[in-house]
């Protein structure tokens, strides 16, 4: 219930009201606001409808009359059963209690509002981490599936690891980052966020502990929480996880793994340097710690190529790699992979063809032609002269108008500033105030709980012109808080 996408017609003789009420009580009586569920608030509701909240009240009163509606104190206001019209039968299914007792934890609420707002038409995004549509290769793509190649199009089902003559494209090219893996070491994922899904269900027990870094994008979904392990934040510092702590931490928490972006880090933009990411690979070794590197954004450098891989200097089969084309070619293709010992791909690929008999076969074909014919390199040429224009472009601004109220570091690649302001806000109202004006901002409390004072802000997606208005915007909505709390 969380979208509505109606709102009255005020061009109807029948008052507005009156179509309020009809409305909800079809969706009550269709079945598809289900016994139990609480409806948005009367201030939500007029505001959705674009009416006075009187209007909604008296529609909400109405159908309390009726028996469809129920307003507790504190627990606002809930679907009932005391119709006649539904007592007459049997007792439609409590499908609340199972939205209640499903093993999947549900997103924090704020990112449930992320996910639904950044579809509101106009709405600026500035933390949005994913391609801007016009930096996506459209054109490209479409030439691709016009051509003719050696390879027939692949409408069935591939392999469980997926498509062979991707899996090689692939090894190949993680040849160039140092990395030696051959097609049979490559699972193909619906993307990373499914290769962590898999690790979590195919490789770990309930109870798990998995140390990750603080902050960190894995806080901000609940992939290993819903399957009931936990996690145990790792600090760090200006080059990012410090690995020293990581025996300490070991011994502590007895952790079945650690998990790092180690490059163009996920919300900081950080990158780990070369004889610190050794130093991370020889403590795990020694701890017997698996590493999930996630590497999705190696290939967006914008200055110069970081530093190679955790997986090029790993030597005893520790380091499951993930990497991905959702960040640099399309999410929509939902394509990645990962990389690992042999034994556990198999394991995970099982898993994988248990949960959806594979990854789309078409997706599959494309990104492997894709990859093979040369049109990837020349893309990301374009898209990282394109990112860099964008990142240089936000810091101009942010140097104009946040230069005594925020801090912030360059990023050399990635998509993301991590932006730290100066005096404390508060950072719901500043999300809502942001909204209001519409602005769409990833507060740090998302990746951190303790960075009430971050904001993560992206150059991926945004236009110049969006990000010159929105953080322009930005910039004086946090100055009138700091002034409001100053006052205060």
């Amino acid at each position: 219930m969380k979208t509505i996408d109606w709102t009255p017609d005020r061009a109807s003789p029948i008052p507005l009201h009156k179509q309020i009420e009809e409305y909800i009580r079809a969706k009550i009586l269709h079945g598809e606001w289900t016994v139990g569920t609480v409806i948005p608030s009367q201030r939500t509701l007029a505001e959705t409808f674009g009416v006075n909240r009187s209007t909604v009240v008296e529609a909400l009163n109405e159908l309390s009359s009726l028996g469809l509606l129920e307003g507790k104190t504190g627990g606002g206001t809930r679907i009932v059963n005391t119709t006649w019209s539904l007592m007459a039968s049997s007792p439609p299914t409590d499908w609340q209690s199972y939205v209640s007792a499903g093993i999947s934890q549900p997103n924090m609420p704020t990112i449930q509002e992320i996910n639904l707002a950044e579809f509101v038409p106009g709405i600026i995004r500035l933390g949005t981490g994913e391609l801007a549509p016009e930096l996506l290769p459209d054109d490209d793509i479409l030439q691709l599936f016009q051509s003719r190649t050696e390879r027939k199009l692949a409408l069935g089902y591939e392999e469980p690891k997926g498509n062979l003559f991707l899996r090689q494209q692939i090894a190949g090219r993680l040849k160039s980052i140092g990395i030696q893996a051959a097609a049979s070491s490559i699972l193909i994922v619906s993307g990373a966020l499914q290769a962590l899904q898999l690790i979590s269900i195919g490789l770990l027990g309930k109870e798990s502990t998995i140390l990750a870094e603080n902050p960190s994008y894995l806080h901000s979904v609940p992939v290993f929480q819903s399957a009931g392990m936990k996690l145990q934040s790792l600090p760090m510092d200006d080059d990012g996880l410090e690995t020293w702590l990581v025996p300490t931490y070991q011994k502590q928490y007895k952790a079945s793994l650690i998990y790092t972006i180690p490059t163009f880090h996920n919300p900081t933009g950080l990158v780990m340097p070369e004889q610190r990411r050794q130093q991370l690979i020889r403590l795990c070794n020694e701890e017997r710690l698996p590493i999930i590197e996630d590497d999705v954004y190696r290939e967006l450098w914008l200055d110069s190529p970081p530093p190679l891989p955790l997986k090029s200097f790993d030597q005893n089969g520790n380091v499951l790699y993930i990497g991905s084309l959702s960040k640099s070619v399309s999410p929509g293709l939902r394509i990645g992979w990962l990389v690992g010992p042999e034994p556990v791909i198999e394991r995970l690929a099982d898993v994988k063809m248990q949960t959806d008999y594979g990854s789309s076969a078409l997706s599959q074909w494309a990104a492997g032609e894709w990859l093979a014919g040369g049109r990837h390199d020349m893309h990301l040429a374009r898209l990282r002269e394109n990112l860099r224009n964008r990142r240089d472009h936000a810091l101009e601004i942010l140097e104009r108008n946040f230069r005594d109220i925020a801090r912030w570091r360059k990023p050399s690649g990635g998509f993301y500033i991590w932006l730290r302001l100066e005096k404390p806000v508060s950072m719901r109202s500043l999300f809502e105030q942001a909204k209001k004006a519409g602005i769409l901002l990833n507060p740090g409390p998302l990746y951190d709980r303790s960075a009430a004072d971050y904001l993560r802000i992206s150059y991926s997606y945004a236009s110049l012109q969006e990000l010159e208005k929105g953080l322009t915007i930005l910039s004086g909505i946090i100055r009138e808080h700091l002034t409001a709390s100053s006052q205060g």
